[in-house]
């Protein structure tokens, strides 16, 4: 077995560890990783790894950390009746080549019961059997990983916004407008019509997110104060950036009603001023809109909902998403390193294995 580690205090710093695959215990599952996604959204989980106990999914010898990743991988060995041998399983895992989970459910989906996952919700701890899957095929698994659980967060973002009426706004701002999460929460926002969606991006990414379509506006950082602030707005930060925050929250002061802070593809630079003037910044927890949406329409009409608007936003993004395969430790390394550091590509998406 060989895994992927980060240092907790230092992601730049990483580590792979071998291991020998431990004797399975009833009810236990091997899983062959087969691929996994890397993107900016896995860099938001090792930021918000103690906040919110990513680093709590898959243990690590302390001061290090495991970055959660959505993959597949396979049955390799089971002692669960329930699970056969050789099916293939959609969920989140750890950047390994193998990881041995408490299954507990059916063949079709099943939870990781392990005690250390018991407190997590069961969205990140769930396995779903691809072969059970109405929107599974094997030539759309890449786009699957690198698209379909950022999409679902930024399904329940809009659906959130529109659950508060749009918190009486008709524009709304969306910062690192070229990363994924932005691309298809403005795609979700353009769709529903209920306003102008103005994305935030750096200059040099800049024509690739104006040739998205999505966005009706697309603005550079150093112009934020063009947007004019005389009516409503909802900001959705995906960046982390303080600077940006701070300058938005400036700007819009009254203005600005919600400030819902989903991503930190800018981890690195600096903390927000307190006291902002505007909405309390508040970290949007997609687990909790799924609770909500799943008793208000029932967890098969949130499923049969989420899977109708996955399909448009899959088939949408065979248009400008470019999907890049790697094998091994370096390409891995070197495509978080990339992440990290603000160099991945917008129109590009890493599938990667260390099988």
């Amino acid at each position: 077995m060989i895994t992927f580690e980060v240092r907790r205090d230092d992601f730049a710093n990483s580590r792979f560890v071998e291991s020998d695959a431990p004797e399975l215990k009833e009810g236990q599952v091997l899983f062959a990783l087969d691929r996994f996604a890397l993107t900016s959204n896995n860099v938001t989980y090792a930021v918000a790894g103690d906040m919110l106990d990513y680093w709590g999914f898959f243990p690590a010898d302390e001061g290090w950390g495991r970055v959660p990743a959505m993959g597949y991988a396979d049955v390799a060995r089971s002692r669960n009746p329930e699970v056969p041998e050789g099916a293939r399983y959609f969920g989140f895992y750890p950047m390994t080549s193998h990881l041995v989970v408490q299954a507990q459910g059916s063949a079709a989906q099943f939870v990781d019961a392990a005690p250390h996952r018991e407190k997590h919700a069961p969205a990140y701890r769930q396995y779903a059997n691809a072969a059970s899957d109405p929107q599974h095929s094997p030539e759309r698994e890449d786009a699957i990983l690198l698209l379909r659980g950022l999409f679902i967060t930024s399904f329940l973002v809009d659906d959130f916004i529109a659950d508060n009426g749009c918190f009486g706004a008709d524009r709304f701002v969306v910062s690192s407008a070229s990363s994924k999460t932005a691309i298809a929460l403005a795609f979700q926002l353009a769709r529903r019509g209920r306003g102008e969606v103005i994305g935030l991006t750096s200059s040099g990414h800049a024509a690739f997110v104006e040739s998205l379509g999505c966005y009706d506006r697309v603005v550079s950082y150093d112009a934020i104060e063009s947007i004019s602030p005389a009516s409503p707005v909802v900001f959705v930060d995906h960046s982390g950036a303080a600077d940006t925050v701070n300058r938005v929250h400036r700007h819009f002061a009254g203005n600005l009603v919600h400030s819902c802070t989903v991503g930190m593809t800018h981890w690195s630079e600096g903390g927000r001023e307190q006291d902002l003037p505007g909405a309390e910044p508040t970290f949007f927890f997609a687990p909790g809109q799924i609770a909500k949406r799943s008793k208000d329409w029932g967890p098969a009409g949130f499923q049969e909902k989420v899977g109708l608007a996955w399909t448009r936003f899959a088939d949408w993004s065979d248009g400008w998403l470019e999907v890049v395969r790697g094998r091994g430790r370096e390409p891995l390394r070197e495509t978080w390193l990339a992440l990290l550091g603000g160099r991945a590509r917008p129109h590009q998406g890493h599938v990667l294995s260390l099988r």
